[in-house]
């Protein structure tokens, strides 16, 4: 896993969530997670299942945030849980050894947690203050990021208040992925926007 990870918002989106799918996979992101907290689930389930369509025969991973129930339903990648979603023994016994599990974790006592449990990778949230999710807490910033890095071999997503201007202080500090919501969906040029993230990768 490296480079830009795309997380869905249609508050946010210009163009629509299928267009911001159609350009982030376009652009070659490894992960596209789906990300709708306020839709009725069969809204969400054909939204997913739409987007599984856009994701098939590509390199790009889908991801549903938070519902294991979708994420079955229309034969996701897997799942990201957050620390009070459904505990992760419980998302693993229901979604089998193979599928992606990524946990958000916003300390280097719930990372190491997370990693003896099983996780696949870790979401670390939030590096700096955002207003795209209103209960993503205070900013654990790029010290915790690093420390995180230095005890945690999983791959490291950092999300929260990223654009172009910080996310090369997060890739120093260790970060494998990068999200920045707001920066890339709610822009004219999607594609244009996560490439310039991408390249901060060296992708």
């Amino acid at each position: 896993m490296k480079g830009y990870y795309f997380i869905t918002d249609s508050g946010l989106s210009a163009g629509g969530t299928m267009h911001d799918v159609r350009c982030a996979v376009m652009a070659g992101v490894r992960v596209v997670q789906y990300r709708e907290k306020d839709a009725p689930s069969g809204v969400m389930y054909r939204e997913a299942h739409e987007i599984a369509e856009l994701c098939a025969g590509s390199a790009t991973r889908l991801i549903i945030n938070d519902r294991v129930d979708i994420a079955l339903a229309v034969g996701a990648d897997g799942v990201h849980i957050g620390q009070d979603d459904l505990p992760y023994p419980v998302a693993r016994r229901l979604l089998g050894p193979d599928r992606i599990i990524g946990v958000t974790v916003h300390s280097l006592d719930e990372a190491i947690d997370a990693e003896r449990a099983g996780a696949d990778y870790l979401g670390v949230s939030p590096i700096f203050a955002t207003g795209t999710k209103l209960d993503a807490g205070h900013p654990c910033g790029v010290e915790t990021l690093a420390k995180i890095r230095a005890a945690c071999r999983l791959p490291l997503v950092a999300i929260g208040g990223i654009d172009l201007e910080n996310v090369d202080e997060v890739i120093s500090a260790g970060a494998d992925m990068a999200c920045a919501i707001s920066a890339v969906v709610a822009k004219s040029d999607v594609p244009e926007e996560i490439l310039q993230f991408q390249r901060k990768f060296g992708l």
